[in-house]
């Protein structure tokens, strides 16, 4: 098995960062170094100069423009919004040009949830529109073009259209490994081939700045362009470069040598390195241990700068290891530095040059949303430019803030990727848990409407949707005041942030704070903290409009031997781990994001030897499977103990009691190279679950209580009776609890209605 050392090194590394101060120091949003003039340097792509190195990745376009591809309102005030923020360069998301040839991008009735150049002039003015909308705030568009989807697409073309996915080789598909894509012809190769050099002669015409390849992660570009995938021996593309230089070449030929061409690319799919020996043992994965080394990827982009490319951004990691080119919450600041880095070192020692005669610059990704750390990156030249996906969908000012100086007022990004993924997954477009306005520019303007008769409006509770509709209503004029029953702002967040991995909701709580203060200072706005909110009080007070956002009750087990048990809630070991000070064996109860992340916690960062206990086939189920997959990983690395399909029966003085299925066809609990399928798609491949139940003890010095949360509902109900002529709404956990973006889009949403 091809393993290199530094891939190995790095994926290592990823597990166990945080233990590290000097690495979580670069995750802070200071501004030490600025002004940041490396940043807001210009540089030249082919003939093309950019006005600074921030790159807007490719993000933020699936189901925004109409079903038949052409880019409309949404889709073009959600870029202009990007462009009018300060980046230089925006790169759009996915845009596939091999419909008929790829069955898994075409919806049935022949729409797509994808923007589209190939179909017709029909789409062409929207992207004329986009491009012109841009141009206007000085940021370049490039379209980032893409063979499509592969194994990694929508099996459900072979139920729609009796048609089976395809790949560079007989490959199990992503999604439902059970169904296998079939090989490409040359002729349909060839036929993509010329597809690509056409999109990027209309985006030529359509006043695109440049042709963006979508060439790793594997999709359909990477699987015929790494031989993990392509192990075709005989035929014009069984060479696995030969793919993307053609590309390159059909490009340069269909518009000509000053048209700037970037290229997206892993320098290692790191899946042997990921995976280890565990490769084997993986169906789906056994294909895959040939993928390209880090020697190997570096030779192939010497080769497509020779055949035109112009510029690239670099990463490492595939779908099969999906948190590595979606990087979460839990992984480190700047973690593909390092990558970058190497890159730019071989073109260096080699003098690799553009067609243009000069060198390609190499763009850094994976959180760098960081000011500090993406300037500091320039200036010890481990890049030429920085790209940043989700910090511009948190806040697309993210350039202009950094700028002036303002870091304090940058939105930071939570890694949760509840918005900007999760919500395209479930069959939504890409959104923001914190920032409301996200992808809803066109309805939502950047000023909201000043109210036409101003209230006095109380809001109960200060976590991230009460402080978000208390800061809205008074920006338009009302008389607000935030009650806290606790002594700071945060809510729910204020425990969550305590684990090495959620630096980023530490930086959201310290933005949220931020926040408040200034908002006291620039509207009529009152916060009073530990001031518990009752109908007696919002009466006596009189106010017009109350909104509860009281937050969430923690689930209880009245089982056997509750009460005599040494049981703690996981909220409470966040905030005090010193609770388990004396216990060295824990037990959770509860396999969803908190449960895992309370294990992780206290096996890394406190120690203990942990055991989670989950009732369901998956743990963290509906979380973002690169947040999962992360955590799976680095759970197994850790030696925490998963049971799934377990239910927990009794406590005792000396551990639990639990009901096991220990059935052969129970899923491998740390399985994070295949994804959990949203709830309402069936996959009649899967085998019925089998059930061989049995009774077992598991040992344990503490017990922690990771069951879920309820809404606390209890003040809405009251003050709906004690107040009856008052206008009352209930909004964010004690409405529907879970979640920091159904907590911000509703406060933000009623923030504008009051």
């Amino acid at each position: 098995m091809k393993q290199d050392e530094k891939i190995l090194e790095l994926t290592r590394w990823f597990g166990d960062w945080f233990l590290d101060g000097k690495t979580r120091a670069d995750g802070a949003m200071t501004a030490q170094l600025y002004p940041y003039e490396q940043l807001f340097s210009p540089i030249r792509v082919n003939r093309m100069t950019l006005k600074n190195r921030l790159v807007m990745a490719p993000m933020g376009n699936i189901s925004m423009c109409e079903e038949t591809g052409r880019p409309n309102e949404k889709m073009i005030a959600y870029f202009a919004e990007r462009a009018k923020g300060g980046v230089g360069l925006i790169t759009t998301g996915l845009v596939p040009v091999t419909h008929g040839i790829d069955h898994s991008l075409t919806e049935l009735g022949q729409l797509s949830y994808f923007p589209r150049i190939d179909r017709s002039r029909t789409v062409f003015a929207g992207w004329r529109d986009l491009a012109q909308r841009c141009h206007t705030y000085g940021a370049r568009v490039f379209l980032q073009a893409t063979a499509g989807l592969g194994r990694v697409g929508n099996p459900q073309c072979l139920v729609n259209s009796l048609k089976f996915p395809c790949s560079a080789s007989l490959n199990p598909n992503y999604y439902m490994t059970q169904v296998p894509c079939l090989p490409l012809s040359d002729h349909k190769i060839r036929k993509m081939v010329k597809n690509i050099g056409q999109a990027a002669a209309d985006a030529k015409a359509a006043g695109l700045d440049g042709i963006y390849l979508h060439g790793h992660e594997g999709y359909l570009i990477e699987q015929l362009s790494n031989p993990a995938f392509n192990r075709r021996k005989i035929g014009h593309y069984a060479d696995w470069q030969r793919f993307g230089i053609e590309m390159v070449q059909c490009i340069r030929e269909r518009t000509d040598e000053r048209y700037p061409i970037m290229y997206r690319i892993d320098l290692s799919l790191a899946l042997n390195e990921t995976y280890g020996e565990r490769m084997d043992r993986a169906p789906s994965l056994r294909k895959f241990k040939n993928g390209r080394t880090i020697a190997e990827t570096l030779a192939y982009m010497e080769n497509l700068v020779k055949a035109g490319v112009d510029l690239f951004d670099v990463d490492l990691g595939c779908y099969d290891n999906w948190w590595l080119p979606h990087p979460p919450e839990g992984m480190p600041p700047g973690c593909f530095l390092d990558i970058a880095q190497i890159t730019k070192e071989y073109f260096a020692e080699h003098e690799v040059r553009s067609n243009a005669g000069l060198p390609v610059p190499v763009v850094a990704v994976g959180k760098l949303g960081y000011p500090d750390l993406a300037e500091r990156a320039l200036r010890e030249q481990k890049c030429d430019m920085v790209m940043l996906g989700r910090p511009l969908l948190a806040d697309p000012q993210w350039p202009n803030k950094a700028r002036a100086g303002k870091v304090d007022e940058i939105i930071p990004c939570i890694g949760c990727q509840e918005g900007c993924i999760n919500e395209f997954v479930d069959g939504g477009h890409p959104q923001c848990a914190v920032n409301p306005r996200t992808a809803f520019e066109e309805i939502y303007p950047e000023r909201p409407a000043p109210a036409e008769q101003p209230k006095r409006i109380a809001v109960v509770g200060g976590g991230p949707g009460g402080l978000t509709c208390a800061v809205t209503a008074a920006r338009r004029g009302h008389q607000v005041t935030l009650f806290e029953k606790q002594d700071a702002l945060g809510g729910r967040i204020v425990a969550g942030c305590q684990p090495g991995i959620k630096f980023d909701i530490a930086n959201y709580l310290q933005y949220l704070r931020g926040w408040a203060e200034r908002a006291q200072k620039e509207y009529d706005l009152t916060i009073r903290l530990r001031t518990e909110a009752t109908a007696e009080l919002l009466r006596t007070e009189g106010y017009d409009k109350i909104v509860v956002a009281a937050g969430t009750l923690d689930t209880d087990l009245p089982l056997p031997g509750r009460e005599s048990a040494p049981v703690f809630q996981a909220v409470e070991i966040l905030q005090d781990p010193a609770k388990l000070e004396n216990a060295k064996r824990v037990v959770i109860i509860g396999g969803g994001v908190v449960g895992c992340e309370a294990a992780y916690f206290l096996a890394k960062e406190q120690g203990k030897d942990v055991t989670v206990v989950e009732m369901t086939e998956y743990f963290m189920n509906r979380a973002c499977t690169a947040n999962r997959g992360y955590l799976l990983k680095y759970l197994y690395d850790a030696g925490v103990k998963l049971l799934n399909c377990t239910t927990l029966l009794a406590f005792g003085s000396g551990g639990v009691k639990v009901l096991r299925n220990c059935a052969k066809n129970v899923p491998d609990p740390y399985l994070s190279w295949t994804p959990i399928l949203p709830e309402n798609i069936l996959n009649p491949l899967a085998p019925k679950l089998k059930h061989e139940d049995r009774e077992e003890i598991i040992a344990a010095d503490a017990v922690v209580l990771a069951a879920g949360g309820r809404p606390n509902e209890a003040l809405f109900h009251a003050l709906q009776q004690a107040l009856g002529d008052r206008e009352i709404y209930n909004i964010g956990d004690s409405f529907q609890g879970g979640k920091v973006l159904e907590a911000t889009r509703g406060g933000y949403a009623l923030g504008l209605a009051l």
